[in-house]
């Protein structure tokens, strides 16, 4: 909306001139096109490398400008990145950091390369997204068929609970990676899994598992799956992808599955 490229022109004024600015990214709702009347502008700010140590070394990674100048409720909602953040993020962000650059727009620029990056950062080779649907099928294998019947069993309401909603959370990032689509956060599974293609059963099968976790649920949670996405998974395989992507993220160096 007009009043928030406003907003974003005249931030982008009183940055560019600042020491070690490099860039202005619009992301967010308003750079999606699906913005309110009252929502924020989001950014990134890029700055050099010197620049980025100095805030960060204070504990200056996000923060808010020009709350109430622009617009009734407007504030720029500001996060600080460098180019070596940006390269690392096209090798290694989770999908959070990916999803946040979905649309994402170069306001201003003096960084050689930028736009390129940014577009580098959202996308993933179809080989990673097959190793994630792997991944979190094996995933709905040990916390459904092994951790959901073990609760169960020793009558464990919070490992039930537990079980359940980490079943949930992998089925649905099984069905999301299938169709090429990254998970913002938490607050978006519901709506995204039940918006990408799912075989006949699955969101049904899904939602009784979130409302009520059980073996019978999980099982059919989990038979819908394999059939679906599975690529015949054995259950040792599925023992090692999880001891692989969950209990060994340390030695890996990596972060557990869940956190991609």
């Amino acid at each position: 909306m007009e009043h928030q490229e406003r907003a974003l022109a005249a931030y982008v004024e009183s940055v560019r001139e600042q020491p070690g600015a490099l860039g202005v990214v619009l992301v967010g709702s308003v750079a999606q096109g699906r913005e309110r009347e009252d929502s924020d502008v989001d950014v990134y700010l890029v700055v050099d490398e010197e620049r980025f140590a100095d805030e960060t070394a204070q504990g200056r990674f996000a923060w808010v400008e020009r709350r109430d100048l622009d617009y009734p409720g407007s504030y720029i909602d500001i996060k600080l990145v460098s180019p070596s953040y940006l390269a690392t993020a096209v090798e290694k962000a989770d999908d959070p950091t990916r999803a946040s650059f979905l649309g994402a727009r170069v306001a201003w620029g003096v960084l050689p390369g930028l736009d390129e990056t940014i577009a580098r950062i959202v996308e993933l080779p179809d080989e990673v997204w097959d190793d994630r649907v792997r991944s979190f099928v094996a995933q709905a294998h040990l916390y459904g068929g092994y951790f959901l019947r073990q609760a169960v069993e020793r009558g464990d309401g919070f490992l039930r609970r537990h079980a359940g909603l980490h079943l949930a959370l992998a089925a649905a990032r099984a069905a999301l990676a299938a169709n090429r689509v990254m998970l913002p956060g938490p607050k978006y599974v519901s709506k995204l899994v039940s918006s990408v293609p799912t075989p006949a059963g699955f969101i049904e099968a899904w939602s009784r598992v979130v409302d009520d976790p059980d073996a019978e649920s999980g099982a059919e949670l989990i038979r819908i799956l394999d059939e679906w996405v599975g690529g015949g998974l054995t259950p040792d395989e599925a023992l090692s992808t999880f001891i692989r992507d969950n209990e060994l993220a340390w030695l890996r160096g990596t972060v557990p599955a869940e956190f991609w």
